[in-house]
């Protein structure tokens, strides 16, 4: 009896195959915004490029601004080529650019979404985009309700069979639990739960991902990944640039808000999380929910959180204003550029491991990690003088910018007397994989047009983030100034002064 030959093209549980978007079209609102002209378009463009968009693909612009098609497609060009991560095609560009639309009007304005509304019905005739529409919201959040109450009004947030609509918001969501609350009301009540993407760049990012299969895939790392084996847990967070022309959103947001609310405590979640049943979207957020609900803050926020400003300083061998000197803002702000807080999980694995999150602005370099840091050995069969020079083991996953995992350890030093010193070993991305990591926002992108959100933080998800960050901000609010520190340093010395009370130090990356 004759086999029948499988075509391992036509299987679709085939991991090797790409994942290509079916037709569909992206409007994309706050079109001439930073992140738009230096993230987004180029992301559209590289997944172009990577034929991971079909070649009917549709993207429309939108925002105030007289422009025509042929006007958008052109500064859109300008941003790609300053920006993509993959070559440049001529050919691919056509194809891409021969769907871009742009349509100009306020926010508020009811005139403009008819027309954008007419505009995707075009498409769907033209360019076959099949009413699959995705409406990404690059605008400063206060704009969220008016947009999508202009989607809900214009009737473009309604599928029609066989058809989709989703909506993509960046961050930040909410400035508080109450106020995240609202939005997320707001956008539920016209978006189904599962229409809705919520974006953190960092969960796109290829080491981030990396730590999953790190955890799971392999046995000897989960075996020692509990309180038996782990001292503590460092997530960090560091950039040596100011908030530049940013005064006008950054003060009264500050890094608490803008950085541990949503990037590090994902982190913490993914690093602390139990193996979920599978990795499917609402596995893996059920696992992350039991991380945010066994968190514990400490009794004592006063020793155990600090905010900080940076003064002037210098960096990168030049000098550099403060953080109250910068334009814009004012002499009386207590927005904090530096915050660093100690949370505890309160679970049968990580009982009595602390778990230090920090960031800021003007540190000592631009680095984004997690150290677990293991306990030293209980007994060590050396004198004193053979191991002065070893610390305690750790395993370093580096999310940006060298992306890649490093393991510390002892080992002898070469020579004829006993000796043990700390070494590394590392792996890179970049020396491991030809084909470069896509950006956060390829990955991303590409999700949310194939309608699959593992990574894709829910409004639960968001909520319970802001039930453990709130208590913190209320003290620092009623707890006088935020502590300076000088620019091109890590911190102020009462970041130090906390982990000390522990008997511990931070990693100096």
């Amino acid at each position: 009896m004759a086999v029948q030959q499988t075509n391992p093209l036509r299987d679709l549980n085939d991991r090797r195959l790409p994942r290509v978007a079916g037709p569909c079209a992206l409007v994309l609102f706050g079109v001439t915004g930073d992140l738009s002209r230096k993230k987004l378009l180029p992301a559209i463009y590289d997944l172009a490029n990577r034929g991971l968009l079909p070649p009917t693909f549709a993207l429309v612009g939108f925002a105030r601004r007289d422009w025509a098609d042929q006007d958008f497609a052109q500064i859109a060009e300008e941003s790609v080529r300053a920006h993509c991560r993959t070559p440049f095609h001529e050919d691919v560009w056509e194809q891409l650019s021969s769907g871009m639309r742009f349509v100009a009007g306020s926010f508020d304005s009811d005139e403009a979404f008819i027309e954008l509304a007419h505009v995707l019905s075009d498409l769907d005739r033209v360019r076959g985009t099949n009413g699959n529409h995705a409406f990404y919201l690059s605008i400063p959040p206060g704009f969220f309700p008016t947009v999508i109450d202009k989607l809900r009004t214009s009737g473009l947030s309604a599928n029609d069979a066989g058809s989709w609509r989703r909506v993509i918001v960046e961050k930040p969501f909410g400035h508080d639990l109450k106020s995240a609350q609202e939005l997320n009301k707001i956008v539920d009540d016209v978006f189904p739960p599962g229409s809705v993407f919520r974006i953190d760049h960092y969960l796109g990012k290829e080491t981030v991902q990396n730590l999953l299969a790190v955890r799971f895939a392999n046995t000897m790392f989960e075996p020692i990944w509990n309180n038996k084996y782990v001292d503590h847990v460092e997530i960090t967070m560091a950039e040596d640039i100011g908030i530049g022309s940013r005064a006008g959103y950054y003060d009264g947001i500050g890094a608490a808000r803008d950085v541990i609310q949503n990037h590090l405590l994902q982190l913490l979640a993914l690093t602390a999380m139990e193996e979920p049943v599978s990795f499917n979207a609402e596995q893996i957020r059920l696992e992350k929910e039991k991380v945010f609900s066994a968190i514990k803050l400490p009794t004592d926020l006063s020793r155990h959180t600090v905010r900080g400003q940076y003064s002037a300083g210098w960096q990168g061998g030049e000098p550099v204003k403060g953080f109250l000197e910068e334009d814009g803002i004012p002499k009386t702000s207590k927005t904090d550029t530096f915050a660093a807080i100690k949370l505890e999980i309160d679970s049968r694995r990580w009982a009595g491991v602390p778990f230090y999150l920090r960031t800021g602005k003007r540190l000592g370099r631009r680095v984004t990690e997690i150290a677990v840091v293991f306990k030293r050995a209980p007994h060590l069969p050396f004198s004193a003088t053979d191991t002065e020079e070893l610390g305690s083991n750790a395993l370093v996953i580096r999310v940006q910018p060298d992306e890649g995992i490093t393991i510390k350890f002892g080992s002898k030093v070469p020579g004829t007397q006993m000796e043990v010193r700390d070494v590394t070993m590392d792996f890179a991305y970049g020396d491991s994989f030809t084909e470069s990591s896509p950006e956060a926002y390829e990955r991303l992108i590409l999700d949310v047009l194939l309608g699959e959100p593992p990574l894709f933080p829910r409004h639960r998800e968001v909520e319970m983030s802001w039930e453990i960050l709130d208590p913190i901000l209320n003290h620092w609010a009623t707890h006088g100034r935020p502590d300076t520190y000088e620019a091109g340093t890590w911190g102020p010395p009462e970041a130090d002064e906390m982990l000390a009370r522990d008997g511990r130090e931070w990693r100096r990356p």
